[in-house]
């Protein structure tokens, strides 16, 4: 008899005698094989949870976080019960570290809030209204307490990010909440490495450019058609202004809200999920790149806090910039529209679409429509 057709052997459970062969040694050798499976798919689930752990732990570790809430203290505004969420997004370029070469100039670990966002949930979080706040903007600074406990006196007709540079988070959330009265119930904040590395995870980002871009300063050079944006191009086009527009932050800002709106749109399509490594990637670029109020400070609150946005895509967000005028003494800077910025922070506080009549006649940069999704 070949081996090929020797017989299985039984081997004996205990208390067994060995003597049959038959239905008794076939639900045996099931029962077997089924202990066999569930031990394997016990190990599987212990391994694999010893690996999500170790992920879980290491994306954790990855996150940096600021206590906002522990550095301004009880002065500020009321939170707004409604079901809606304001979020300050700042866009940092430091000139420390990677990002010396890509903000340019001197490694004097300073950093300017380069990009700044209001963004305003919706009850139902199903659309969203975002406000570009220009950092020419020249304000009035509160007086600010940084995170380290520093106390910052008040300072009068100062550039909008002057407040970040001076004392961080906590200060730019106290100014933000100063202009506009709307307590802000997060901070978001991304660097110009981490956003460069995140569009190369995400293989980059399709837009149309209807005319030329050609700015030195950031490093840019487009011609118009339709580009899919590597993440070195991506960070050039959200950081230029001299290359369209009248060359103003202002248009730099429409390029900006233009590119968000083709970000959020591959996001949606790139399919992530099915690719276990590249879904790991993003996770980890995008937890080294964010900096946090502490309230978000974990992987599982950033998955609930992105988990409540998932239902707001390019087509249901509305961009818009705080309206404002240019400064009669310096063209380079601008001045808040006081009246019209109010009626957008009251549509906010609200919880109302921000009235087309708010941003009517403001200062836009003249950049609309050079860049859209592809």
């Amino acid at each position: 008899m070949s081996a090929e057709s020797t017989p299985e052997p039984v081997i004996p459970e205990p208390g067994d005698t060995g003597t049959s062969r038959s239905g008794k040694g076939r639900r045996r050798r099931s029962r077997k094989a089924l202990r066999v499976a569930a031990w394997t798919a016990a190990g599987v689930v212990v391994l694999g949870g010893t690996g999500a752990g170790f992920l879980y732990f290491k994306l954790n570790g990855n996150i940096r976080s600021v206590d906002i809430d522990q550095a301004l203290g009880s002065d500020r505004p009321s939170k707004i019960d409604n079901g809606s969420e304001n979020i300050l997004v700042l866009g940092s370029d430091t000139r420390s570290g990677s990002n010396r070469k890509l903000g340019g100039g001197t490694d004097d670990g300073s950093a300017r809030s380069d990009t700044a966002m209001i963004v305003h949930v919706y009850e139902g979080h199903k659309k969203a209204s975002v406000v570009s706040v220009p950092r020419d903007t020249l304000i009035d600074r509160p007086a600010c307490t940084d995170t380290k406990g520093t106390a910052h006196p008040a300072v009068n007709g100062v550039m909008f990010n002057e407040a970040y540079s001076t004392g961080g988070a906590a200060c730019a959330v106290k100014t933000v909440e100063s202009l506009t009265g709307i307590r802000m119930d997060h901070y978001l904040e991304v660097d110009f490495a981490g956003f460069r590395k995140l569009i190369d995870d995400l293989g980059g980002v399709p837009v149309t450019t209807t005319k030329d871009i050609d700015d030195p300063q950031s490093h840019l050079d487009l011609r118009a058609g339709t580009h899919t944006l590597d993440g070195q191009q991506a960070l050039g086009l959200v950081r230029t202004r001299h290359g369209v527009g009248d060359g103003s932050d202002l248009g730099r800002i429409q390029l900006q809200q233009a590119f968000v709106k083709a970000l959020l749109g591959q996001v949606r399509h790139v399919g992530v999920f099915s690719d276990p490594k590249k879904l790991y990637d993003l996770a980890d670029t995008a937890t080294k790149t964010v900096t946090t109020d502490s309230e978000l400070g974990s992987v599982n609150s950033l998955i609930d806090f992105a988990d409540g946005l998932k239902g707001i895509g390019a087509k249901n967000m509305t961009m818009v910039t705080m309206p404002v005028r240019y400064d009669p003494a310096n063209p380079n800077r601008v001045l808040m529209q006081r009246q019209k910025a109010q009626s957008v922070w009251d549509a906010l506080k609200n919880d109302r679409p921000v009235p087309k009549s708010a941003t009517k006649g403001t200062a836009t940069g003249e950049a609309k429509g050079v860049v859209n999704a592809a």
